[in-house]
């Protein structure tokens, strides 16, 4: 992980399984919005305002046309209002690495539009708010750590951890995980840790995703069901069928 300032040339984005970052020109605004809800009464002198009532979007991907099958733009994004899996990785001056920014979760895909941009065909997935068939309801912000990179494991995980917030956690958390490719079944998990060492990891309860087939894309949320995150995290996988797994993983604590 590197510190510093970037550039959208280190960005890359992961779409329900698929790596879309060839084919990606630009993200969209993507965050939290904070709404200031209005509580006045008939007889308040002054009006009330309730904060912190926070919505989570990811706005638009604006990409270029590709129609190969399976894995082009056109296959992979064409469907409009389905609940999208995202996973956007903000790479520090190089490729996204474990320990750099992500942003990730559920989100409903608004529509599929083509357009004549200067003599490309652009295409735009306009993204909503959190889906409202997510996984679960959203009660975290969205920002959180790249916990493996995008690239292929054929071990379990014996190194030391991630120091992310640099203390624990009382707000539990989830995990965003994209499988590209693979060749079997496997289970994948975050885990963390008091002491950064590796027989002081330990699962965190909920974050997994159970024993699930590697060899077709997967992707998904899965939240604690623990508040207690502590100091360090890593990625962990379970092989069940599968030697090899392509993935990328993040964790946001809540």
């Amino acid at each position: 992980m590197a510190t510093g300032r970037t550039v959208n040339r280190w960005t890359r984005i992961y779409h329900d399984g698929y790596d879309i970052s060839g084919m990606s020109r630009s993200i969209g605004m993507a965050g939290m919005l904070y709404d200031m809800a209005d509580l006045t009464t008939l007889n308040d002198s002054v009006k009330g305002y309730l904060r912190r009532v926070g919505h989570v979007n990811a706005e638009t991907v604006n990409a270029v046309l590709d129609n190969t099958a399976v894995t082009g733009l056109h296959t992979v994004g064409l469907t409009a209002g389905a609940k999208r899996t995202l996973l956007i990785a903000a790479g520090i001056r190089a490729e996204p690495a474990a320990g750099d920014p992500c942003f990730g979760g559920q989100f409903t895909q608004g529509a599929y539009q083509l357009s004549d941009d200067g003599g490309a065909v652009a295409a735009t997935l306009p993204y909503g708010g959190w889906a409202t068939d997510a996984t679960f309801s959203h009660n975290y912000r969205p920002f959180g750590i790249l916990t493996h990179a995008k690239g292929a494991e054929t071990a379990v995980n014996t190194a030391i951890g991630l120091d992310d917030e640099g203390a624990a956690t009382a707000q539990g958390g989830y995990m965003t995980y994209q499988v590209l490719a693979g060749n079997g079944t496997a289970t994948l998990k975050i885990q963390d840790a008091a002491t950064n060492t590796d027989p002081s990891f330990a699962d965190i309860t909920g974050v997994t995703t159970g024993s699930i087939n590697c060899a077709v894309v997967q992707h998904g949320i899965v939240a604690a069901t623990v508040s207690a995150i502590r100091r360090y995290l890593r990625w962990q996988i379970v092989f069940g069928t599968a030697t090899t797994v392509t993935f990328a993983l993040g964790f946001t604590r809540g």
